[in-house]
C-alpha cells in the first residue's frame, strides 16, 4: 500500500506545481504555447532537455546492452556531451539570433518553403509512427515487467499494456496540448530531480548487495571481478566498434542535439542566449554522469545474476525488485512515469509546434493568427497522441529485433537533416533544390541500405562462412540458434522458445541436437566468430551513416557550383530576446570535452 501511495503522492505533486508555475503563462500566443513565453531559465532548460531525453526506452535498453557488452556502451551517453557543447558553442548563438520556432523555420529561412515542408513531414512522420508509439510501448513494458503488473492486477500482460500506453498517452496529451511548452519543461525539472535521486539510488543499492554493506567494496568487487565489462574501446563485433565514434556516432548526436525540434524547442524557449548556453552546459555537464544511471546498473545486473538472464532488457527491471526496498518502489515508481511520460509529451508538444507553424499556415490557412495556429496545433497534437496510443500496444507482438530495427532506421532522418542544416550554415550559395535533392535521395539510400542491402549481404554471410571452412558445422548450428534467439547471454538455450523455433523451421532438430551436445564455452566462443563474420559482411549502419553525411554534403556542394543561390543567404537578426553570448561558453566547452575524453583514457 505505501508503494501506491508514494507513487500517486508524488506524481500529483509534480502535476500541482506544474499547473501553479504556468497558471499565468498565456497559452493563447504562439510564443506563450509553444515558447514558455520566451521566460525558461538555466536550470529549468536543462532539466527538460535531460528528462526529454532520458525515457524508458534508453534506461531499460541502454542498461540492457551494458548487461551484454560492458561499459562501452557508454558512449551514447559520454559523447553526447559533446554534441552538446558543439550545439551550445556554435549553432545555438545562429538559431536565437534569428528568433526562430522551428527548425524547419530555419531551414525556410535559408532555402526555401518547399525545403521547410518536406523537414516538417519527416520529423512528423518519425515523431507519429515511429518515436511515440515505441515510447509508450517501452514505457508500458518497462512498468510491467518492474512491477509484476499482470499478478497484481490479475489481468493478462496484453491488457497491462493496454492499461498503461492509454494512462499514459491522455496524461501526456493533457501536459502537452492543453498545458504548453511551460507545464511541460517545469514538470521535466522536477522529475529530472526526482529521476537523478531515484536513478542514483539503484546502483548504490546493487554496490551495497555486492559489498556486503560498503558501496567502495561493492565497486572493487564489480571491478574486480568483470574486467572485460569496463573495455570502453568496442571490437569489431561490438555494437559500437570504436571507428564509428569518428563516423556516425558524432553525426548521431550532433543531429539529435543539435537539430531535433523536441530538444531544441526547451532551449529556444530561454530568457536569453546566456541562459540557454548555460542550460545546454549545465546539461551536458550532468550527461557525463549519467552512464551511473544508464550503464552501471546493466553491470551490476550482470555481476549479481550471472549473466543468466534469457533477455537482457530485463536486466534493468530484474536488479530493481532484487536490490531497491520497499519502500523506495512508490517513489521509483513515479520518477519512471515522470520520465516516460516526459519523452512522451515532449514529442507530442513538439509536434504540435510543428504542424501549427510549417504546415498549417502553409497548406490551410496562411493569414491564421496565433491563437488559431495554437488551435490547429492542438488539435493536431491530440489527432498524433491518439494515433500513437493506437498502434503501440500492438507492437507487443513484433519479434524481439523490431525495437533496435526501428532505432536504427531513424538514421533515415538524422543524416538528411543534420548535412542540409550543416551546408545551409557552412555554406551560402547552396540552392533550396540540392537541399532537397540531399533530403529525399538520402532517404531512399538509407533505407536500401538497412532494408535490403544489410540484410542480404549479412544473411548470405553464414552459408558463405560454412562453403569456405570459415565455420564448423557446429559452429554455423550454433550461430544459427543464436540468430533464432535461442540462447540467452551466456550460452544457455531458451527451453520456452525451442518449440516455436522448430514450428518456424528456424533450426532443424539435428541443429538443435549439435548445439545442446556442446558447452556454453564453446557455443560462446563460436557465437563471437559469428558476430565478427557478419559485421565484416557489411559495413556496420554508423558507418553508414557517415559515408551518406558526405554524399549529401559533396552533392549540395555540387549544386552550388552548378547552379549558385542568386541571393546570397543574408541571416536574420531579432530583437525579441538578448543574444549577447555567455562570456564563460568556451571554458566551459573545453572543460567537458577534457572530461569526456578522460573517460577513454581511464577505460
Amino acid at each position: 500500500m505505501i508503494q501506491i501511495f508514494s507513487f500517486v503522492g508524488f506524481t500529483l505533486f509534480v502535476a500541482f506545481v506544474a499547473w501553479y508555475k504556468t497558471r499565468n503563462t498565456d497559452e493563447n500566443t504562439a510564443d506563450g504555447f509553444y515558447l514558455g513565453g520566451r521566460s525558461l531559465g538555466a536550470i529549468t532548460i536543462a532539466g527538460s532537455l535531460l528528462l526529454t531525453n532520458l525515457s524508458a526506452e534508453q534506461i531499460v535498453g541502454l542498461n540492457g546492452q551494458s548487461f551484454s557488452e560492458g561499459v562501452l556502451v557508454m558512449a551514447w551517453e559520454t559523447l553526447a556531451a559533446i554534441a552538446i557543447v558543439v550545439t551550445a558553442l556554435f549553432l545555438l548563438p545562429r538559431y536565437m539570433k534569428s528568433g526562430i520556432t522551428t527548425i524547419p523555420e530555419f531551414i525556410e529561412n535559408r532555402f526555401d518553403k518547399q525545403t521547410k515542408v518536406i523537414l516538417s513531414i519527416l520529423f512528423l512522420f518519425a515523431y507519429g509512427v515511429v518515436l511515440l508509439p515505441t515510447i509508450l510501448y517501452s514505457g508500458s513494458l518497462a512498468f510491467s515487467t518492474m512491477f509484476d503488473l499482470p499478478e497484481l492486477l490479475g489481468i493478462s500482460e496484453w491488457l497491462v499494456i493496454w492499461v498503461c500506453v492509454i494512462s499514459i498517452g491522455f496524461i501526456g496529451i493533457i501536459y502537452a496540448i492543453y498545458g504548453g511548452l511551460k507545464a511541460v519543461a517545469v514538470s521535466d525539472l522536477i522529475n529530472a530531480i526526482g529521476l537523478l535521486i531515484g536513478g542514483l539510488m539503484i546502483p548504490i543499492f546493487g554496490l551495497l548487495v555486492i559489498g556486503d554493506g560498503s558501496v567502495t567494496d561493492g565497486l572493487s568487487t564489480l571491478w574486480k571481478s568483470n574486467p572485460e565489462k569496463f573495455d570502453a574501446t568496442g571490437g569489431i563485433d561490438s555494437t559500437i566498434p570504436l571507428s564509428t565514434i569518428f563516423t556516425g556516432m558524432m553525426i548521431s548526436q550532433i543531429y539529435y542535439w543539435g537539430t531535433n525540434q523536441s530538444i531544441l524547442q526547451r532551449v529556444f524557449a530561454a530568457k536569453s542566449l546566456k541562459e540557454g548556453q548555460k542550460g545546454m552546459f549545465l546539461a551536458a555537464l550532468v550527461k557525463f554522469l549519467i552512464p551511473v544511471i544508464v550503464v552501471l546498473p546493466g553491470i551490476l545486473a550482470w555481476h549479481l545474476f550471472h549473466g543468466d538472464l534469457n533477455n537482457p532488457d530485463q536486466a534493468y527491471p530484474q536488479l530493481v525488485k532484487e536490490v531497491l526496498p520497499v519502500a523506495f518502489i512508490g517513489f521509483f515508481a513515479a520518477v519512471l512515469f515522470g520520465a516516460i511520460l516526459s519523452s512522451f509529451n515532449s514529442l507530442l508538444n513538439s509536434s504540435a509546434t510543428l504542424y501549427g507553424f510549417d504546415l498549417y499556415r502553409f497548406f490551410f490557412k496562411k493569414d491564421a493568427t496565433d491563437m488559431q495556429t495554437v488551435k490547429a496545433g492542438k488539435r493536431f497534437g491530440l489527432l498524433l497522441g491518439l494515433i500513437s496510443m493506437s498502434i503501440a500496444p500492438f507492437i507487443f507482438f513484433a519479434k524481439g529485433g523490431l525495437f533496435t530495427y526501428i532505432q536504427s532506421s531513424l538514421g533515415s532522418l538524422s543524416v538528411p537533416i543534420f548535412s542540409v542544416v550543416f551546408v545551409g550554415i557552412s555554406f551560402k550559395k547552396v540552392p533550396a533544390a540540392g537541399a532537397k535533392f540531399a533530403l529525399v535521395s538520402s532517404v531512399i539510400l538509407y533505407l536500401i541500405s538497412l532494408v535490403i542491402l544489410e540484410p542480404s549481404f549479412r544473411g548470405k554471410s553464414f552459408p558463405e562462412a560454412l562453403a569456405n571452412g570459415n565455420l564448423t558445422q557446429t559452429e554455423y548450428a550454433i550461430n544459427k540458434a543464436n540468430a533464432a534467439g535461442l540462447l540467452n547471454p551466456i550460452g544457455n538455450l531458451k527451453t520456452d522458445e525451442l518449440e516455436g523455433a522448430l514450428e518456424d523451421c528456424a533450426i532443424t532438430s539435428a541443429e538443435l541436437q549439435e548445439v545442446r551436445n556442446n558447452s556454453n564455452e564453446l557455443r560462446l566462443s563460436a557465437i563471437k566468430k559469428g558476430k565478427t563474420i557478419k559485421a565484416k559482411a557489411y559495413p556496420h549502419y554508423l558507418h553508414v551513416m557517415g559515408m551518406l553525411f558526405l554524399y549529401n554534403v559533396i552533392v549540395m556542394l555540387i549544386f552550388g557550383r552548378l547552379r549558385p543561390n542568386t541571393n546570397e543567404y543574408s541571416p536574420k537578426v531579432t530583437n525579441v530576446i538578448d543574444t549577447e553570448p555567455w562570456k564563460f561558453a568556451t571554458i566551459c566547452a573545453i572543460l567537458i570535452t577534457l572530461l569526456v575524453l578522460s573517460t577513454y583514457l581511464i577505460f
